[in-house]
């Protein structure tokens, strides 16, 4: 396997969340490839979305169902600063993570992540695991805690 999806399933192994990665053997990049290749509804899918802050550069990491858009006005007042898209070079630079394969799991400190209260309104939800063909399934009020993630409302359809 990958660094990227050994990473994640230390990371799931560390905060005490089993999971089993599935290569799907297609790509699971958007939020409909992932469902209809993990046989679920596209809001169970974890989209791993990064921003950068305009002012400081730091990263910051949105989990949102996969049907939703992060709304813009909302995740700006939660970290403070206006955010824009992360330029993919940084993302891989600093998260190791590849756009398309953004894990939940496994990011460095420096990355505050955040998840919409709209993903606990499922039994399981599913997640990429490093690769754009790899993925996993967990609670999700576990995979919140095992990102370290704050709750907050993110999201807009």
């Amino acid at each position: 396997m990958s660094k990227s999806i050994n990473r994640v399933i230390a990371a799931a192994n560390a905060a005490g969340l089993p999971i089993e990665v599935k290569r799907m053997g297609e790509s699971t990049r958007t939020a409909e490839e992932a469902a209809q290749q993990c046989g679920c509804s596209v809001d169970q899918i974890v989209k791993s979305l990064i921003f950068a802050g305009e002012q400081s550069g730091k990263l910051y990491l949105f989990l949102v169902p996969g049907s939703k858009k992060l709304d813009l006005d909302k995740a700006q007042a939660l970290v403070g600063e206006p955010l824009s898209r992360a330029d993919p070079r940084k993302v891989r630079e600093e998260t190791g993570f590849a756009i398309g394969g953004v894990s939940p799991l496994g990011h460095p400190e420096t990355v505050k992540r955040y998840a919409d209260n709209g993903l606990a309104n499922f039994a399981s939800v599913w997640a990429a695991a490093g690769a754009h063909d790899a993925v996993f399934e967990a609670e999700p009020g576990a995979l919140i805690a095992a990102a370290n993630a704050v709750v907050a409302d993110l999201s807009s359809s």
